[in-house]
């Protein structure tokens, strides 16, 4: 994706050999950009400490540290302080709601906001907007409180060019699409969950947030407010039907000692399959680079048709 044009992340989990492996690893194939090596990584502070991934982000000098589910929102402004105190990295902070936006933007002053609607895939938030009424009203009261220069970032259900340009008539000075790259072969997944991905359609309706998701393999650690969305699949349906949480978790854990991993098409897996409502249009398995080309190309005529309608 970095070769292309866009900036790729890599996800930091709790695993830090592992990190340093994919950071060795993009290093390699990419090189350095001035001081930093040209790719992101993201950070769950919920589950992490500052001081563990400090040594890492010294070394390899990430352009972007993408900082999301603090347990509260003064732990990003003690983040932000530190990961800057050994890195040039820009630090980048998820949020979604107006309110958590302005209290970030005083406390921890990112480099970047990011805006995530109620449609992305994955965790994010309980109670939330579509990126299309929060991204906005998100821009004019940072506006209002002195925070304008900030740039947003807006996630959430963007799969292709016209969801793209959409975001950024919006205000968004960037993208992020999660769903559209697990249709490429880079992205490391089970293949039953690509082809899930690729089955699905109609996402507002094949795919839900849940807090089940997060209870499959035993209690949720999330913090509150915070939940997940996925396609629908047997758990879910069985959740509904109101078929014990236990039950539920022996079926889980069954279905993953299969070949299959727990996943399935068509809403017969067990496993939580994360994606956006974007899911529908993700139709092939492509290349990271072929779909960012097609998605700039896609901007560009999207708002060229749209001043032709004007």
């Amino acid at each position: 994706m970095t070769k292309a044009g866009g900036l790729g992340f890599i996800g930091a989990g709790l695993d830090l050999s592992a990190l340093e492996k994919h950071l060795m690893t993009a290093g390699e194939a990419l090189g350095r950009h001035g001081d930093v090596l040209p790719v992101g990584i993201g950070l769950l502070l919920f589950v992490s400490k500052v001081d563990d991934f400090l040594p890492i982000l010294q070394k390899y000098q990430p352009a972007v540290v993408w900082l999301f589910a603090a347990k509260k929102l003064e732990d990003y402004a003690e983040w932000t302080s530190k990961i800057r105190g050994v890195s040039k990295s820009q630090v980048w902070i998820q949020v979604g709601s107006v309110a958590a936006a302005v209290t970030v933007a005083q406390q921890a002053k990112p480099d970047a906001i990011c805006a995530q609607g109620a449609d992305a895939g994955g965790h994010g938030f309980e109670k939330g907007a579509g990126i299309i009424s929060l991204l906005p009203e998100v821009a004019d009261t940072l506006a209002e409180h002195g925070h304008g220069d900030i740039p947003l970032v807006a996630a959430g259900g963007i799969a292709d060019g016209r969801g793209a340009a959409a975001a950024f008539a919006l205000g968004a000075q960037g993208v992020v699409l999660g769903t559209r790259f697990l249709a490429a072969p880079e992205t490391e997944m089970h293949p039953g969950y690509r082809a899930a991905i690729l089955a699905a359609s109609d996402g507002g309706q094949s795919t839900v947030r849940a807090k089940l998701f997060d209870n499959l393999r035993g209690a949720n650690i999330w913090p509150e407010g915070y939940d997940g969305r996925s396609v629908v699949m047997e758990s879910y349906v069985n959740h509904m039907g109101g078929v014990s949480i236990e039950e539920i978790r022996r079926l889980h854990a069954k279905a993953l000692e299969s070949g299959e991993a727990g996943f399935g098409s068509d809403g017969k897996g067990r496993a939580a399959m994360w994606a956006g409502t974007g899911v529908g249009l993700v139709k092939k398995e492509q290349r990271a680079a072929e779909i960012v080309e097609e998605i700039r190309r896609g901007v560009q005529d999207a708002f060229e048709e749209a001043r032709a309608r004007l």
